[in-house]
């Protein structure tokens, strides 16, 4: 395979991952939020090699994969464990809470603060843990199974490996 036929057939790869990926967000309604906007890739054929990196922002990984909370499990490498210094930080959920609209009130009508708010749903993710949605695993898995066979056979493409060393977080 030629080096402009393989740099071609890369970045086919890339977009389809980064498309499909976009859409699985779409279908979960997390469009157009800052993981959405965040996955990029980049790749770069080599007269003897190929390079391949893909990145989104941090959290991005924990919501492909999964994180399994103190009591409901999940098939994935992440866990939450008991501890306050374990649980998600409240503040990552200050601008869900407004998006929400949830507004709590004291007893005379009052707007009270949201502090309660997202303490309670940091306890609550800590404990049931965050499915894995694989928005990202099962396009990059169907993409490489698309891969022309000649271009698996002459790099020798393990897809595990190559989707282990392909994904690096970055925060933006």
């Amino acid at each position: 395979m030629k080096q402009s036929e393989l740099q071609k057939e890369l970045d086919r790869f890339k977009n389809f991952v980064i498309s499909e990926s976009q859409k699985n967000l779409r279908k979960l309604g997390k469009d157009g939020g800052k993981l959405y906007d965040s996955i990029e890739g980049r790749v770069k054929a080599n007269p003897n090699s190929f390079e391949m990196e893909f990145s989104m922002e941090e959290y991005g990984i924990y919501q492909d994969k999964g994180v399994s909370g103190t009591e409901k499990k999940y098939n994935t490498p992440f866990k939450y464990k008991k501890g306050n210094k374990n649980a998600p930080p409240p503040r990552a959920f200050d601008k869900w809470v407004v998006r929400k609209g949830l507004s709590p009130r004291t007893n005379t009508g009052k707007f009270a603060s949201r502090t309660g708010i997202k303490f309670a749903l940091s306890r609550f993710i800590q404990k049931n843990g965050i499915k894995p949605t694989l928005f990202f695993t099962k396009p990059f898995e169907k993409a490489y199974k698309k891969l022309p066979q000649d271009l698996v056979d002459a790099f020798g493409v393990d897809a595990i490996k190559l989707f282990n060393d392909s994904i690096y977080l970055t925060q933006k």
